[in-house]
């Protein structure tokens, strides 16, 4: 059975658009920000090992089902959920797969924004060196050059022990994402990743060429592709490179789901879920490759943590020759990364607001960016005011978490895989078969593949790495 089109449905301008949009989505902090701080934590090439692994085994697959949702059902992501469900034969209550997605996209943005009003902070920060070194007729040489290492690690601390800073930083963002979603999918979505990820590319591989040869490039290389398996039994490694997947190409949160809507119906969304998947693994991988040889190569450790883009890269480059303009570009990098992610998670939260309250796209975007911003402020005000407080001690894992870390652990390692658990099932046994192997674009041996893979492989891994994520002594 063919889906029908709801009346005015956006499209978007062609495949080129879609694939532009959805990397968008999948390509963000998650890529130049979260991989770098997992990979460093975990390890480095264990790590990258395992995260490679599931994309291609776990991730791929599931970006496939929820575009084929989407696209299927043309509605929000709830709704496109519920309406496959329905002619399939079975309870629209598989929508819950689209519910637990929006949750978690739209508590990952409330953190998301305060990580991006950062990028904007050292935007402005590199910005106002950069061109006051310039106007100044002084010759161009690292970051911050009239500053100390010292005085460059305690840009991050100052910035933290100032809430109105934070939230100032993260308002704009928020701001900035609201406008652009509000302008509708051709108007505002397409036309923001038409012009921000020709650029985001184009930046990104010349700091990486730049970090080639300025950089430690063979300790990079050794760091994220030499594996050590013993380090991968620790607790979390598994957990944390399967979360990362997820949280890098936007999965089980609905947003492929909801781009997926607005693809044409000779779209196949077989090719151009595989073509998604491998952008956005290439742009991770690209990213370490860029951001690892400019710390090796003055010392410094790939295990910093999340401050590892925010204090020990502004130090690198600091004692790097251009490192004034490459640290301007990288944090204009980011912040293309940041934004075209964050539009994508606000539309999933806004389209269900249009269907099913009737709602104009301007009224509910700006309903949505208020509630984004005040839960946001609890993850802002977490580094600070509100430093003490630990939200879900009885969580195990989560002890001693802030409001920060809490969000970004609960989605990441709860909320998120539950979802693509609940999606692999429902497409993999549950969903028409004829109907989603239609969708698929697919046939031969790679659909076969493919239906192994949702329906068994996808399922288990994910049940096995959720359950490791929330009880980690279960390793040991």
């Amino acid at each position: 059975m063919i889906a029908t089109t709801p009346p005015g449905q956006a499209r978007w301008s062609s495949r080129a658009a879609f694939v532009l949009a959805a990397t968008g989505s999948a390509v963000g902090l998650g890529n130049l920000w979260r991989f770098p701080t997992e990979a460093g934590m975990n390890g480095g090439g264990a790590f990258v090992f395992f995260y490679i692994l599931f994309v291609a085994l776990i991730a791929a697959p599931l970006l496939l089902s929820e575009t084929l949702i989407g696209r299927h059902g043309q509605r929000s992501t709830i709704g496109s959920a519920a309406y496959l469900a329905r002619q399939s034969g079975a309870s629209p209550a598989w929508s819950a797969l689209a519910v637990v997605g929006l949750i978690a996209n739209t508590l990952i943005l409330t953190f998301y924004g305060v990580v991006a009003g950062w990028v904007i902070y050292f935007v402005g920060s590199t910005g106002m060196d950069l061109f006051g070194t310039i106007a100044a007729g002084q010759p161009l040489a690292g970051a911050y050059a009239d500053s100390t290492v010292e005085g460059i690690s305690l840009l991050m601390p100052n910035l933290f022990a100032n809430p109105g800073l934070l939230v100032a930083m993260q308002a704009v963002f928020v701001v900035l994402t609201v406008w652009i979603v509000a302008r509708g999918v051709k108007g505002g979505i397409e036309a923001a990743a038409v012009w921000l990820m020709p650029a985001f590319f184009i930046l990104l591989i010349a700091i990486t060429i730049y970090a080639a040869i300025t950089g430690d490039f063979g300790a990079a290389l050794t760091f994220l592709f030499t594996p050590d398996f013993e380090r991968a039994l620790q607790p979390g490694v598994l957990s944390s490179a399967l979360g990362q997947a997820f949280f890098s190409l936007s999965l089980g949160g609905g947003a492929m789901i909801a781009y997926g809507a607005y693809a044409s119906r000779d779209t196949n969304m077989g090719s151009t879920s595989g073509v998604i998947a491998f952008a956005d693994t290439s742009v991770a991988i690209i990213a370490g490759l860029a951001i690892f040889p400019i710390v090796f190569s003055v010392g410094l450790q790939p295990d910093a943590g999340p401050t590892l883009m925010f204090q020990t890269l502004p130090a690198a480059f600091h004692s790097m020759p251009g490192g004034a303009i490459v640290g301007f570009l990288f944090f204009v990098l980011a912040f293309f990364a940041a934004l075209t992610s964050s539009v994508s998670l606000l539309e999933i939260s806004v389209a269900w607001v249009t269907e099913k309250f009737r709602m104009t796209r301007v009224n509910a975007a700006v309903m949505m960016g208020v509630i984004v911003f005040a839960v946001g402020l609890l993850s802002a005000l977490s580094f600070n005011i509100l430093a003490d407080q630990r939200p879900i001690p009885f969580v195990p894992g989560f002890e001693n978490a802030g409001w920060f870390d809490a969000i970004d652990g609960i989605t990441s390692r709860l909320l998120l895989p539950l979802s693509g658990l609940i999606t692999a099932i429902f497409i993999g046994w549950v969903a028409d078969r004829k109907l989603v192997n239609a969708e698929t674009g697919l046939s031969g041996p790679v659909l076969v593949a493919w239906r192994f893979l949702i329906a068994w492989v996808c399922p288990l891994a994910v049940a096995a790495i959720l359950v490791i994520g929330l009880f980690p002594s279960l390793l040991g």
